[in-house]
């Protein structure tokens, strides 16, 4: 049998066992689990204690939930008009995903260093699971039938049912898969993270920029082909905008990135060696001696 068209789900609920549950929700919160357990794994593959990582994650998950929410409403906020009550139905689709890993990432930020954690050491560890928990997420989206590009009738187009399609392409029945492409470009960020990192050419807490970068970069293009409604400045979409500053922000971040041959991982410190100073003990005594 040959693949001529990706058929959209028939339904945006799952059904396991006597449990409904709504599949976008569920996506989030699969995405979330395996970032958390990524960077669990990583934090303890660098003698951390993995624990820290779900603490973090109970404060940063809810601020990014509300971040992507604040976002979306605010650069749709036409879509709002005459239902206001709404703005709270995130189970219904609409997270803006910069404004969830914003307001995500700086919540991380603040908790961590309330509780006196090191926040560079963490950033490394964390910063893969971001793009795979983005790449999960995106499959509710497929649930939803929505984030499609302009017909096409390649092997992989996506098949979209009348009542969701763009008003201009009521007729035409598959779609490009944006969110298929966003989510295979996330988990190529993933793997080069994480390649980047074992490298060890950044300096401690920058490999976010490497993320940055190239989410700005594959959301570019994405965005490029996306026909659902959005608002627009200057005549492109607001993400369109967004993206051109996450890739400037991400080449800026990059360029003070690379570590130094004099660079050290361990923080630097006013405190004598511990051998020199037992050394220095022992040299004390034998004088008094």
């Amino acid at each position: 049998m040959i693949l001529t068209s990706i058929p959209s789900p028939g339904s945006n609920t799952l059904e396991i066992g006597p449990l409904t549950f709504n599949a976008y929700g569920l996506m989030i919160a699969l995405g979330v689990m395996a970032a958390v357990l990524l960077s669990s794994k990583r934090l303890e593959n660098r003698g951390g204690n993995p624990e820290v990582i779900s603490t973090i994650a109970m404060v940063a998950v809810p601020a990014g939930l509300v971040g992507a929410r604040l976002y979306h409403v605010l650069t749709d906020w036409k879509s709002f008009q005459g239902r206001w009550g709404d703005f709270y139905k995130v189970w219904e689709g609409g997270l803006g995903i910069p404004g969830g890993m914003f307001l995500g990432v700086l919540a991380g930020i603040w908790y961590a260093r309330r509780k006196g954690l090191e926040v560079p050491t963490l950033l490394d560890v964390c910063v893969p699971a971001l793009p795979l928990a983005q790449a999960i997420g995106r499959v509710g989206n497929w649930f939803n039938q929505e984030i499609v590009g302009g017909p096409t009738d390649l092997p992989w187009a996506l098949e979209i049912d009348e009542v969701n399609r763009p008003a201009e392409f009521l007729n035409e029945p598959t779609f490009h898969p944006t969110f298929l492409y966003e989510a295979l470009w996330n988990l190529a960020l993933t793997a080069l993270l994480l390649w980047v990192d074992r490298t060890g050419k950044l300096k401690r807490g920058r490999l976010i920029w490497v993320y940055v970068l190239g989410y700005g970069i594959g959301r570019l293009w994405i965005e490029a082909i996306r026909t659902d409604a959005a608002s627009k400045v200057l005549g492109l979409r607001v993400n369109i905008w967004l993206s051109l500053a996450l890739i400037i922000s991400g080449v800026i971040g990059l360029l003070s990135a690379r570590r130094s041959p004099d660079d050290s991982d361990e923080p630097d410190t006013d405190e004598p060696d511990t051998d020199e100073q037992e050394n220095a003990d022992e040299s004390a005594e034998d004088a008094d001696a």
